[in-house]
């Protein structure tokens, strides 16, 4: 049994999974969808829904404590005034994991992570 086992190391040092997230959840705010692995995915789902949590809270202490994993001013703007509101009626499962096949060159499982209200327009990823 795999029990008390509380996340994915992903292959990386501490460091490396920390940056990893942080970055991949900075571009998940700013573009609301992106494709990875299906395990970075399952892990960034996580992160997110704790940071769109304290855009949800609104407070000074939450704008704080985003603004410190983001790694861009515009994420932060963009959680506490568009994603915050967007989910207030909400109480979570703010991210969908969809399932896109394995990769050509190492057969990976690719899967696409999105917001729940992501709107797909045609000519964009």
């Amino acid at each position: 049994m795999n029990h008390g086992f509380g996340y994915r190391k992903l292959g990386r040092k501490t460091a490396h999974r920390k940056a990893l997230l942080r970055n991949m959840a900075t571009s998940m705010v700013l573009h609301e969808r992106i494709e990875t692995t299906l395990h970075k995915a399952k892990e960034l789902s996580s992160v997110v829904e704790k940071l769109v949590t304290l855009g949800k809270r609104g407070d000074l202490h939450a704008r704080r404590q985003a603004a410190s994993f983001f790694f861009d001013d515009a994420a932060v703007s963009k959680v506490f005034s568009d994603l915050g509101p967007r989910f207030k009626d909400r109480s979570g499962g703010y991210t969908r994991i969809l399932r896109r096949g394995n990769r050509a060159g190492d057969n990976a499982e690719l899967a696409t992570i999105e917001f729940v209200d992501f709107k797909f327009v045609a000519g964009s990823k």
